[in-house]
């Protein structure tokens, strides 16, 4: 069948400005820069003293256990202010407060930090505080800046001479290693895709740990004294997520080590672990990432998960002796700081339950411009002194939950609208919050700790065992308490500013279910398990892509239109977590004359059907928001995209189940072919006339952070920073995804890019990408990290039965089924 049905194609743009961003990011900013000079480093950790097998300890241990210093350069970017030379800076608002935890006076707020800022040297402001000094000490770097004179005479030339003579290259405190004979390029899960091309993709991601992996350079650590910087050098190997995030971070590591654990590189996972033991000892919890500049916060506390995950794929329990005391230090730090007592509404009973809260009366270094701008705001009410540094708490403890930022934990939902995300943000109020999630993992940690403890053995770790059990009981009747709503069948965050469940419906309420907690209505009640999932139901038949954070369109990166691979593995998870007795019915189909949405518990959504995003079907319409016709993806029992149709017998859990992860691989996968992914034999590169529209013809396919709930060819959007590629958690999602459900994934449908941009409104925003591309080429860019460097182009068919083919015809591109 040649072409595609219009209601398969995606809009690409809504505007042409809109458009022409969007490429420019997929284009050029989402992709490496040329390198520059070496860079310098921070204090160190004292050596390690795990004796795990294959830990590397910086590059020298790295050389010793298989890995080796890789010659892949590390890049950096090039100060590009949007004034000219001699133009002055803008005036400067008054300094925040020192922060007793961030004491630098370079990267910490300042006059320096604030200066750099305003004068807005880099398109994201995590790009200066990543730079180390480079001048003959600390001390000069202070004095060049004093040098200076009045911040209100300085101009932007003068402060880019600064920084380009002080500061050396981000990233360059890092070293990128080869893996060596550790790495498996067939690991044995790959035996389980039974469908060639997918099989064939998912062996190229797997290969992509190769260009993500970092270890210390040991020989450029900064003594804060002869040099300056924010890195926190590790003593073992570990995966970066890519990107601006060229750090370990926290909770992206737990996806990151289900990938690594499917590749079975087992020593990478044990020195990740390591790498944060390390850092509990010395700070007494986890930091959101590998900067000196995170250390006011943390992350979803995973770490106890990830290590039971590995101890129970590697069986190495030797861990457990240095991994159980640490587990329980972390564990206290957020029964101490992150810990409050409340009394439920409707039960009367007193629970001890988790939210996120972050001492903070700052814009956050790496993210300074933003939430100064967002602070000191012209079109807003102004903020006193008082309001401001409620403001800056608010947007740090955001950032520590990991959905920074979304819907879920503003004030008023939807204030400020898709071009309001200032006012959005002024009204968080993510500290009131009990939330859903972060109970759910602590919960799962006391438990897991307790398995822990059991399988090392002692009698005095069978009695904190018992405890540990206790605590996780009454977090779980806690949970059910405060956030399960048995009338919506969904969990819901607890503001405790209202006194009440907050009503934003969002992918959290997968996460008890992912932890083990399953409330008695759904086992009870097959209608009642349905309802909980029928959300997962609706975004399959509904939509082009995946599942998105919330239904909300609010601007912020955590709500809709944006996917996540974390989300997708948990309403995975969650779904399997279900007893075959309350799953094994057929998929519910809705009333003749209505949509998918019918079969949602009422209000459970706490939108109506005509207040939910739109789904795009050209650049000039969208499907329609009501009615049958709102589900345009679904078809005598097929799920665009969502695997092979439904088999006789088949229930209705396992039929989401293969609709959700083959939609996640079909974001993945189409969204990498459509920056350049090509497969020798199967999948052909694109041709440039093609790729030019993206701006991708000298890449070789992004694996992007976030995805769509429309697109199944471009990642997401809005946010503090541009869309990144890379990426560690997609790429573990998608491995782990091809190990547990390898014989269900088909390949996608995947849309005609020349096809979407022969109306005028795409010729002229491609015209402006293509600008932009080249722009960026100017500038030194390359290929994206964690894009193959092995991938063929060239035009021809692929050798590819039941996909997608594409055939190079006089200079155009034709999509047809075989």
């Amino acid at each position: 069948m040649f072409g595609m049905s219009c209601v398969h194609r995606r809009a690409r743009m809504r505007t042409t400005t809109w458009t022409t961003l969007v490429f420019a990011v997929r284009g050029a900013l989402a992709l490496p820069q040329a390198a520059t000079s070496t860079a310098v480093e921070s204090f160190s950790f004292p050596s390690s003293t795990a004796t795990s097998p294959s830990a590397t300890t910086a590059s020298a241990s790295a050389t010793s256990s298989g890995l080796s210093v890789s010659a892949v350069s590390v890049s950096t970017v090039v100060a590009s202010p949007t004034a000219a030379a001699d133009a002055t800076l803008p005036s400067q608002q008054p300094l925040p407060p020192k922060q007793a935890w961030c004491p630098s006076e370079i990267f910490c707020a300042g006059d320096i930090l604030q200066t750099v800022n305003v004068a807005q040297l880099y398109a994201d402001p995590k790009t200066f505080v990543d730079k180390p000094t480079i001048a003959e000490s600390s001390q000069a770097v202070l004095q060049a800046f004093a040098s200076l004179g009045n911040s209100t005479n300085v101009t932007e030339g003068a402060i880019t001479n600064y920084v380009n003579s002080n500061f050396a290259g981000e990233g360059q405190e890092l070293e990128a290693l080869v893996l060596g004979d550790e790495f498996n390029s067939n690991p044995a899960f790959l035996s389980n895709v039974t469908d060639p091309l997918v099989r064939s993709w998912v062996q190229i991601v797997n290969g992509y740990w190769t260009s993500l992996i970092r270890t210390t350079n040991q020989s450029l650590i900064c003594d804060g004294t002869s040099c300056s910087s924010t890195f926190i050098p590790l003593n073992h190997s570990f995966v970066i997520p890519g990107g601006r995030f060229r750090e370990q971070y926290y909770w992206d590591s737990f996806w990151i080590v289900e990938g690594l654990l499917q590749s079975e590189l087992y020593s990478v996972v044990n020195g990740t672990l390591q790498n944060f033991m390390d850092e509990i000892e010395l700070y007494g919890f986890i930091p959101n990432g590998g900067r000196t500049y995170y250390l006011d916060r943390s992350q979803p506390p995973l770490f106890t998960w990830m290590l039971s995950n590995y101890i129970t794929a590697s069986n190495d329990t030797s861990i457990l002796t240095r991994a159980l005391p640490l587990a329980e230090r972390e564990l206290s730090f957020w029964n101490t700081n992150r810990s409050l007592t409340l009394t439920s509404p409707t039960t009367s009973k007193t629970h001890t339950v988790y939210r996120y809260t972050v001492t903070n009366t700052a814009p956050r270094p790496e993210s300074y411009l933003t939430d100064y701008t967002t602070a000191f705001d012209p079109t807003l009410p102004s903020l006193n002194e008082t309001q401001r540094s409620e403001l800056y708490a608010e947007l740090a403890t955001g950032a520590e939950t990991g959905w920074d930022y979304s819907t879920r934990f503003i004030k008023e939902p939807l204030v400020g609208g898709v071009n309001g995300t200032n006012q959005a943000l002024r009204a968080l109020n993510v500290r009131a919050h009990v939330p859903v999630d972060l109970n759910s993992i602590l919960y799962k940690v006391h438990a897991l700790l307790a398995e822990l403890y059991e399988t090392s053995g002692s009698t005095r770790n069978a009695t904190r065992a018992s405890e540990l059990r206790d605590i996780a009981s009454n977090t779980r009747e806690a949970i059910l308490d405060l956030n399960w709503n048995a009338t919506k069948l969904a969990f819901y965050d607890f503001n405790t500013t209202s006194n009440a469940q907050n009503e934003v419906f969002s992918a959290a309420t997968f996460y008890p279910l992912w932890a083990g907690i399953i409330p008695d209505e759904l086992v009870a009640n097959e209608t009642n398990a349905f309802g909980f999932f029928s959300s997962v139901n609706l975004v399959l038949s509904r939509y082009n892509g995946t599942f998105p954070a919330t239904f909300y369109e609010s601007g912020l990166q955590w709500d809709a239109p944006n996917a996540w691979p974390p989300h997708q593995y948990i309403a995975l998870q969650a779904l399997r977590a279900l007893p075959a007795n309350v799953s094994s019915s057929a998929l519910p189909t809705p009333p003749s004359s209505s949509s998918t949405f019918a079969l949602i518990p009422s209000n459970q959504l706490g939108l109506s059907e005509d207040s939910l995003p739109p789904q795009p079907l050209t650049p000039a319409s969208n499907a329609s928001l009501t009615g049958s016709s709102a589900d345009i993806n679904i078809s005598n029992g097929t799920i665009t995209n969502g695997g092979n149709a439904t088999t006789e017998g088949e229930g209705w859990r396992d039929t989401l189940v293969k609709g959700l992860v083959n939609r996640y691989i079909t974001s993945a996968l189409c969204s990498w072919y459509s920056t350049g992914g090509s497969i020798p034999g199967f999948l052909e590169r694109l041709p440039d006339a093609a790729l030019n529209i993206s701006g991708s013809v000298g890449n070789t396919g992004n694996m992007f952070e976030k995805f769509s709930i429309n697109d199944i060819d471009i990642g997401g959007s809005g946010g503090e920073y541009t869309v990144q590629a890379g990426f560690g958690w997609t790429n573990g999602v998608v491995l782990w995804a091809a190990s547990q459900f390898g014989n269900e994934l088909v390949a996608p449908n995947c849309p005609n890019p020349l096809e979407e941009a022969s109306s005028p409104a795409a010729t002229s925003s491609a015209s402006a990408s293509a600008s932009a591309s080249a722009s960026a080429s100017a500038s030194g860019t390359g290929t994206a990290a964690g894009s193959s460097s092995t991938q063929s182009g060239g035009a021809g068919p692929m050798a590819r039965a039941s996909a997608v083919v594409v055939a190079g015809i006089a200079g155009t591109l034709v999509y047809f089924m075989v």
